[in-house]
């Protein structure tokens, strides 16, 4: 796709399975990317991380992470994947997401901290953090993030993904909420976080797909969907993670409900800021795991 252009409403709203984010986003997501292959995105269900109370299970969790980050990367061992991705002389922030309904799991953010150590990143030299991240040490002079939140939908923004998850790098954070939060890319290239980070995770254990309003959450719209959309390319993580939320609301609601805005700032990270791909054509996904009522 060489139009540049991004997500409409009206494309938002068309009803036919695969419409409305594929007017921008292209019309669905090939196992195997054809052409020009720009991003790579791994997607990891389990059936069994989820224990008594939606609690995640921890070492199931490190396995689905570690086979994801070894996919990413080719490699058959994980110690060896990750650490084509951190070095010990890093710091390393892990730049989590606090939203109060659904917060990135404590047993997510541990598993990650375990294998940053396992590969020689000093402890004194990992800090977890989000609404604090300007003022924490490791962040401010970290080497390396590692970027994980929940995919949710958001009343400013559409959907609430990796890209989104860099808005507390900034002092005012209400500032990019105009336009759809169209630039939420920009954020990607001040120097506190350019170039650093090594690893997204988009956590789809319990995703919200449908929301209006500030702050919305509502459990007849959260599904137990155990999986985990991994990359290093956080354009191309989001891009699945909206097409995945897309695709449940027509399979909940029997057609695509209009969210609050659609998520435009994923396809303006790409086209404007260039800082990954957006277009479903081009994302070469991959699925392990767990495959019933996969969606994607």
């Amino acid at each position: 796709m060489t139009e540049e252009r991004v997500i409409t409403r009206r494309d938002f709203l068309r009803k036919a399975a695969g419409t409305a984010l594929a007017a921008a986003l292209g019309s669905g997501i090939p196992g195997e990317a054809q052409g020009e292959q720009k991003g790579k995105v791994v997607l990891i269900r389990n059936a069994e991380v989820l224990g008594r109370h939606q609690k995640a299970r921890k070492e199931i969790l490190q396995s689905m992470l570690d086979e994801a980050v070894k996919t990413l990367l080719g490699e058959n061992e994980a110690l060896q994947a990750w650490r084509k991705l951190f070095q010990s002389s890093d710091v390393v922030g892990i730049k989590s997401n606090v939203w109060g309904y659904l917060p990135t799991p404590k047993e997510l953010e541990e598993v990650i901290w375990r294998r940053l150590l396992d590969v020689g990143v000093l402890g004194k030299n990992i800090g977890v953090d989000d609404r604090g991240v300007l003022d924490n040490r490791i962040f401010l002079n970290s080497t390396a993030l590692v970027n994980v939140r929940p995919v949710r939908t958001h009343h400013w923004s559409g959907i609430g993904g990796c890209i989104k998850n860099y808005i507390m790098f900034v002092p005012d954070p209400p500032a990019y909420h105009g336009e759809t939060c169209s630039d939420l890319a920009k954020i990607w290239s001040l120097p506190l976080v350019r170039g650093k980070t090594r690893l997204n995770i988009l956590v789809a254990l319990t995703p919200q797909f449908y929301g209006r309003g500030a702050h919305f959450f509502d459990r007849r719209y959260v599904w137990p969907y155990k999986g985990l959309i991994v990359g290093t390319d956080p354009v191309a993580v989001d891009a699945v993670g909206a097409h995945l939320l897309q695709v449940k609301r027509i399979a909940f609601f029997g057609e695509d409900r209009a969210l609050d805005v659609p998520p435009n700032h994923i396809t303006v990270a790409d086209k404007k800021y260039k800082l990954g791909v957006s277009d479903l054509n081009r994302i070469q996904l991959i699925k392990l795991g767990w495959m019933e009522e996969v969606l994607i």
